[in-house]
């Protein structure tokens, strides 16, 4: 709930709140508000206005007292009503005509004994209502370890402090009755007040709390809701409700009130239609009724022989069947009533009115641009440049494990492919090399030497493979 003031005087953009817990005396803040739609109103010639006002106290709380003192008072005014004993400081929340429809809805007589209200609440009764106040919430911590330590199945659920902080009003719920004599002395050496203990039931628990409900929005009992009415499982089955107890059950963990809001339009939307035990009687077998759309009029049959095949019917063709089947007839099937359902299909086109793309441009995969390897690029002359050079040494060095240096070392003891290495490593040909020419010789040496001068440069092994043939 919030107010004028919960939303002004943040720094950082939040919220402060206005702490009073629904006591503010603005409307929106308040619980179980009422809209004085008379008040711009005036009464007829010299009519005296009605001399009872409605207060509100903590937690939605509300009583009527007489204005015997004939004050001016409007909506928002805080004053200070009798109590027994002391007296109670409470806010205005309605006043003139109004008031005597409220009071005839509660069941208040005008001419009983009222309570009065003896004055406006002064500064000082302020002071010491918001004092008492402030001591609530550090009590019922200590008053529920208490209970618990005297072993008592009871729940301490809130506190309230009269107003001149005489008296302290204690609310719990418990499932069966409770000896709470020890309690009470054990509170009045605690708290040094007069306490007064007071059981409540398990929904007006929750609409002193308040709370938010499964729907998003506050709860009923604690924002509008003034009387709680019974709710059965019945309501549940006349609205074709999952009888879940989780999702029927609110907060106070009885049926929720909401499930009578639409009652009556189901009941008279149901006076139409057959009831859902109507069995129909045809030859190809018996069939039982599995649902009913109660507003559109249709009902759902199926065989017993093959229950997973559900039949559509409209409630007055049903109505036809049940003619028949009083008349100890029965009909051919039910493939014959069977309502046909047309769904129309909007074909959804897509049309660039404004030059945007298309809406399936990211469908296409992107063509990768993969440069071809340079076959033979280490192998050429020249091919101890710094690029290739670069790329030989990120490679993992694993040519000590490679299979193809052992095949070459097996194959070494053949005729005809010895190979000898001198003691700078250079390959020198064996007696295979027969067909290769002197010059031919001579430029190999060249480039296996400036091979191994690169590559001590570089500390790099001179295990390197055979240099290539030309």
């Amino acid at each position: 709930m919030a107010c004028t003031n919960c939303s002004t005087g943040s720094k950082d953009g939040t919220p402060r709140g206005c702490k009073n817990n629904g006591t503010c005396g603005t409307d929106s803040c308040n619980k179980l508000t009422v809209f004085d739609w008379l008040a711009n109103m005036s009464l007829p010639g010299g009519q005296a206005p009605f001399d009872c006002v409605e207060v509100r106290f903590k937690n939605g709380r509300k009583e009527f007292y007489r204005n015997t003192e004939k004050l001016t008072l409007s909506i928002g005014d805080i004053v200070a009503t009798e109590a027994s004993p002391g007296h109670d400081i409470g806010i205005v929340t309605l006043t003139g005509e109004l008031v005597k429809v409220q009071m005839k809805k509660k069941g208040v007589k005008d001419n009983a004994e009222i309570l009065k209200i003896y004055r406006k609440a002064s500064q000082k009764d302020i002071d010491i209502w918001s004092n008492a106040r402030n001591k609530e919430e550090p009590m019922k911590v200590v008053a529920r370890e208490i209970a618990i330590r005297l072993k008592l199945e009871m729940k301490i659920s809130d506190i309230e402090f009269q107003g001149d902080g005489s008296k302290a009003t204690f609310y719990y719920t418990a499932e069966d009755r409770v000896d709470f004599r020890q309690l009470i002395k054990d509170f009045a050496r605690e708290f040094g007040t007069r306490i007064e203990m007071k059981q409540v039931g398990f929904r007006q628990e929750a609409s002193r709390l308040g709370g938010i409900g499964s729907c998003g929005r506050e709860l009923c009992c604690s924002t509008w809701l003034t009387d709680f009415r019974s709710v059965n499982t019945s309501a549940a089955r006349y609205q074709q409700l999952s009888l879940n107890p989780q999702k029927l059950a609110g907060q106070c963990g009885k049926l929720k009130c909401c499930l009578n809001y639409e009652l009556d339009t189901y009941l008279d939307a149901l006076k139409g239609l057959p009831d859902m035990d109507t069995k129909l009687y045809t030859e190809k077998g018996d069939a039982i009724c599995q649902k009913i759309d109660i507003f559109k009029g249709h009902m759902w049959f199926a065989y017993t022989n093959n229950m997973a095949h559900w039949h559509m019917i409209k409630a007055d063709q049903v109505k036809e069947i049940m003619a028949v089947n009083k008349q100890k007839e029965r009909v051919a099937a039910l493939e014959d009533y069977v309502e046909e359902v047309v769904v129309a299909t909007e074909e959804k086109t897509y049309q660039n009115v404004v030059g945007q793309d298309s809406l399936t441009r990211f469908d296409k995969p992107k063509q990768k641009n993969r440069k071809k390897p340079n076959k033979g690029g280490d192998r050429k002359e020249g091919g101890n440049t710094p690029n290739n050079r670069d790329n030989r040494e990120k490679r993992p060095d694993n040519r000590e494990n490679r299979p193809n240096r052992e095949n070459r070392e097996k194959r070494g003891d053949r005729p005809g492919n010895e190979q000898n290495r001198d003691a700078a490593g250079n390959n020198q040909p064996g007696p295979n090399k027969q067909s290769i020419s002197a010059e031919g010789g001579e430029n190999r040496e060249k480039r296996n030497k400036n091979r191994n001068k690169n590559r001590n440069k570089n500390n790099k092994p001179t295990d390197q493979k055979d240099a290539p043939k030309e």
